[in-house]
């Protein structure tokens, strides 16, 4: 291994450990970050941590791309395993919800209260859209079997707005369709932080699964997802 590489290995596993340790500051902290603390649990200067994020909105950047990602990383995997397209539907939502469950601290840190004084650069764009891009590749190849049910088309700024985004992303799809499924997506990203947040505390407590998977069907028909 040459010196280039072993200082680029040491930076990624010393980068990888700096987020580790903001990630448990997260379920205390919450995103009020501290590069001082989190270099004083390292035993390291704060003039070290500063090498590998220049400010609390870097690391803080790190984790939300990282969260996104491992949103995106899992549904993926579970709709692969799928053949149909509600399959897929259902299969991305509960894997969502189970990252979300496992990872409570960081669903809270993408999906919840924004952070003050913190405005999330570009770079986080991309990572934050691929679950709900998934659900709209789920109603693409809805569409080509004819399994999106047939409803009146949008029109205004609105729709213009809406066909641009099919444009950029999936140009099969009306804007109708585009619109149904970020609803749908809030509906669903809504429904895991509902149930992460206790608003389902003394309401739905044996099986909340099920009414999870309740409400995944529910967004699918919001959707036009017959299939």
């Amino acid at each position: 291994m040459t010196a280039t590489n072993l200082r680029a290995r040491v930076r990624a596993e010393m980068t990888d450990e700096i987020k580790t340790v903001a990630r448990r500051h997260l379920a205390t902290d919450g995103a009020n970050l501290s590069l001082r603390a989190v270099a004083r649990d390292l035993g390291m200067a704060s003039s070290a941590v500063y090498r590998y994020f220049a400010s609390r909105d870097e690391l803080l950047t790190a984790l939300i791309i990282d969260a996104y990602n491992a949103v995106g990383d899992e549904a993926e995997r579970a709709v692969a395993e799928q053949e149909t397209p509600l399959g897929m539907w259902l299969a991305a939502g509960h894997a969502a919800r189970e990252w979300a469950l496992a990872n409570p601290h960081e669903w809270a840190l993408i999906y919840g209260s924004p952070v003050p004084g913190y405005a999330a650069p570009r770079d986080t764009v991309e990572p934050a859209t691929r679950f709900m891009l998934l659900l709209g590749a789920t109603l693409a190849k809805a569409n080509v079997t004819g399994g999106i049910a047939d409803r009146p088309p949008l029109t205004g700024r609105f729709a213009e707005e809406l066909a641009a985004i099919a444009g950029a992303y999936f140009p099969e799809l009306t804007a109708r369709i585009i619109a149904d499924t970020i609803a749908a997506f809030f509906q669903i990203c809504g429904a895991i932080s509902f149930e992460l947040f206790g608003q389902l505390n003394n309401t739905i407590e044996d099986d909340r699964r099920g009414f999870f998977d309740y409400q995944l069907r529910s967004a699918a028909r919001l959707a036009g997802l017959t299939e």
